[in-house]
């Protein structure tokens, strides 16, 4: 900024100098101009083919313009729930025309207790795993011995914490079994592989019930929810429209869409129902009522153009582009490898449906 200023500054201050230092050829380049401008030659098909691209450029201008006015006609006509992740379980939104946005109260704090619980089991096994190979380095002390302080406040801790008994004394056990190792690898002076393993084998059964708890407990407080809300809208529930947001590790099996999904039904999903992959964890309810929007206001775009309302929900050139690698495939020798094609519309779960062997829960993996 600085510096185009003082270009802007420099041009302004030489302006009064055209008057008089002209020359006889008033198309000459002034002297004053040495060294800032050189003849500039742009091939006419660079020119023409960047009018056309502008015009993408320009559509994403438009979509931004006449998606807030769409995105306030839906919001006008149906009533929207938007089921963001989050840390603490979940934050559910109402939305009802004409009404201030209702928030959902929390999932209950004792949820976030024994995934706290949980997750510092696994992040003590991060912690130590890039030194199994290095017994020399002893660069894990300082982050081990300062999480073993946290670790020790937290079981002192427990007995202040509102929760099943059960669930405490599990909590303390694995806790405990955190210090356990924590110590193990401090007398040690290092950190072996078959440490490790025994570490992993010994927590693995308690951890297994702190997640189920922790599920168990998330679930009923959202399913709660939506009874309360489902019987508020009353016959608008049919007309109510739902998202909740995911990334990749964590669509399968999601567990906010689930829920949405029990009190939508089957012909809702993929239709009033959505879940949108998005690029972290969390999202704004403004990133995700923009994308909602764009999805519904890109079906009516498909219904004008092609006649099908679903159509735009898919990626548009898919099909032709399978056709083209068949026939790209074929001409190299290969066979061609692509999933089945589904039709627009497909109520089909959004995420992986295919049943085959193998464990798909913690209770059946071993």
């Amino acid at each position: 900024m600085i510096r185009r200023a003082r270009l802007f500054g420099y041009i302004f201050a030489c302006l009064p100098l055209l008057a008089f230092a002209g020359s006889s050829d008033g198309n000459a380049l002034p002297d004053y101009w040495n060294g800032l401008i050189t003849t500039q030659s742009t091939p006419p098909e660079a020119s023409a083919t960047a009018n056309v691209l502008a015009l993408n450029t320009s559509m994403f201008e438009l979509y931004d313009a006449a998606g807030q006015t769409f995105t306030k006609n839906i919001l006008g006509t149906h009533p929207v729930i938007l089921a963001l992740f989050s840390g603490e379980g979940g934050n559910f939104t109402l939305y009802r025309p004409g009404q201030p946005p209702l928030q959902a109260p929390a999932v209950p704090i004792v949820y976030q207790v024994l995934k706290s619980v949980g997750h510092s089991t696994m992040a003590l096994a991060e912690v130590v795993s890039p030194y199994l190979t290095s017994p020399q380095n002893q660069s894990w002390r300082g982050p081990i011995l300062a999480f073993r302080s946290r670790m020790k406040s937290a079981i002192d801790s427990l007995d202040g914490v509102t929760m099943q008994p059960g669930w405490r004394e599990n909590s303390r056990k694995i806790l405990q079994g955190n210090l356990d190792f924590i110590d193990q690898c401090v007398a040690n002076g290092a950190i072996t592989p078959a440490m490790l393993e025994g570490f992993g084998h010994r927590q693995a059964p308690a951890l297994a019930k702190e997640v189920a708890w922790a599920a168990q407990t998330q679930v009923a407080h959202w399913m709660n929810v939506m009874d309360d809300w489902k019987a508020m809208l009353g016959p608008d529930w049919d007309k109510t429209i739902a998202a909740s947001n995911t990334i990749y590790v964590a669509r399968q099996n999601n567990v906010l869409f689930s829920v949405l999904a029990q009190y939508f039904g089957p012909d809702a999903i993929n239709d009033r129902l959505l879940l949108i992959e998005t690029m972290s964890f969390t999202t704004t309810r403004e990133d995700m009522l923009a994308a909602l929007t764009r999805i519904i206001a890109d079906r009516s775009v498909g219904q004008l153009f092609f006649g099908n309302y679903h159509l735009m929900d898919y990626e548009l050139m898919g099909g032709d582009a399978r056709d083209a690698i068949v026939t790209e495939t074929a001409r190299r020798n290969m066979t061609a490898f692509l999933p089945p094609p589904v039709p627009f519309g497909s109520h089909q779960w959004p995420t992986l449906i295919t049943p085959g062997p193998g464990p798909s829960s913690l209770s059946t993996l071993h």
